[in-house]
């Protein structure tokens, strides 16, 4: 009998080893910077931001430039979750990104994850899994470790891939393993193994299945082309999207405190452009999905959902403003006028308002103006903002 590709995953798990990984190809580092050091990061946040061929480091409370280093042309950015470092995805793999502390300047260090065509990264439960597009491949290793490490990467572990194909993978705290199914031609389901690798539960009812998050209890929710999965008690749920057949949820952005996930929402398959009009609600409890409309006037794309203060969700919109949901009720309860109105890009890669949150901070920027501003998300407040020598792309956070 033909083995199914969901079932093959969970065979491939059986093949997790421990490997230590090597430092790769060297990237480029700003004059003078000094090595990643072991210290324990503090208690500031960092600021990277991405540019055509390089990377600018701020400070969180002024948004002073402490660093900039040089890179590729295009890189996405990724919180490695440990306070002090990001992921830089490169030609070559994941590269550490040390953003540096009070002491240290911020470096692009010689330290790379090696990874065919690098995807998502996720941080859970101090495990960071890093997902190679190419291979379909998640390497493991604990959240904290590179802070201990000064010139090799920490020791890791890999999950072989089945077939290669744009996903992604997440570790619980208990050592299941979830991760997406998929082929060249597409993408179709979701597989959870436990750390013998063996098969807790698979579904195949996901087609397109895209992004995760984690919420309160451990709830993983999956997007779908169709409405989205949620993992919960070992045991995958199907949530129904209102619109079919096409109601897909992109990605999940969520709180560990709260059962109440935010999604991007798209109702139409053909629709130019990628703004988007309306948002998706999971209450992971109750195992049940619905979809809110937009304010008049105001749409978003895929960078511009964040949660922050009171488990809320703040959605920087193309009117310029955040504007508040509360995921439990889905309205809309008030809007921050930030920055000046924009449009969508023509390409997702290409440089548009984008949002992160650090604790009661939204740090939101502002492309047009080469702008980046720092609101107080408590009063709506804009406390700080700066004016980079270059147009910010993408956006993240040590913390």
């Amino acid at each position: 009998m033909k083995t199914s590709p969901l079932r093959r995953a969970g065979l491939l798990a059986l093949a997790v080893g421990a490997t230590v990984g090597l430092s790769a190809c060297a990237g480029a580092t700003a004059p003078g910077a000094a090595p990643a050091a072991s210290a324990p990061a503090d208690t500031a946040t960092r600021v990277a931001l991405s540019y055509p061929g390089g990377i600018v480091v701020l400070d969180g409370d002024t948004l002073e430039t402490v660093g900039e280093v040089s890179s590729e042309e295009f890189t996405r950015l990724n919180a490695a979750g440990d306070g002090r470092h990001v992921m830089v995805t490169t030609s070559a793999g994941f590269q550490v990104l040390d953003a540096g502390t009070a002491d240290t300047d911020p470096v692009l260090t010689d330290l790379v994850f090696p990874a065919a065509k690098p995807g998502h990264v996720v941080t859970h439960g101090g495990t960071t899994v890093l997902y190679a597009d190419g291979t379909s491949d998640s390497t493991i290793f604990d959240t904290d470790a590179l802070l201990a490490s000064t010139d090799a990467l920490p020791e890791t572990r890999t999950v072989a891939g089945v077939e290669a194909h744009h996903g992604v993978s997440i570790v619980l705290e208990d050592g299941t393993f979830i991760t997406t199914v998929g082929n060249a031609d597409g993408r179709n389901g979701v597989i959870a193994t436990d750390p013998s690798g063996a098969t807790i539960a698979e579904t195949a009812d996901c087609p397109g299945v895209h992004g995760e998050g984690t919420a309160q209890d451990e709830a993983v929710v999956l997007g779908c082309e169709n409405g989205a999965v949620v993992y919960a008690d070992g045991a995958f749920t199907k949530l129904t999207a209102p619109d079919q057949p096409y109601g897909r949820m992109g990605n999940a952005y969520v709180s560990e405190t709260s059962p109440l996930v935010v999604g991007d929402y798209k109702d139409d398959r053909d629709a130019e452009g990628y703004l988007l009009h309306r948002v998706a609600l999971i209450d992971t409890d109750a195992k049940t999905q619905r979809v809110v409309d937009m304010p008049a006037g105001a749409e978003y794309t895929f960078r511009d959902i964040a949660r922050g203060p009171g488990d809320l969700a703040y959605v920087l919109a193309s009117d310029g403003a955040i504007h508040v949901l509360d995921p439990a009720t889905g309205e809309f309860t008030d809007a921050f006028p930030v920055i000046d109105a924009w449009e969508g890009p023509v390409e997702w890669q290409d440089a548009h308002p984008a949002i992160k949150v650090s604790g009661d901070i939204a740090y939101v920027t502002e492309p047009a103006k080469n702008a980046v501003h720092a609101v107080d998300l408590t009063t709506g407040e804009v406390v700080t903002s700066a004016t980079l020598e270059h147009t910010p792309n993408e956006i993240a956070l040590t913390k």
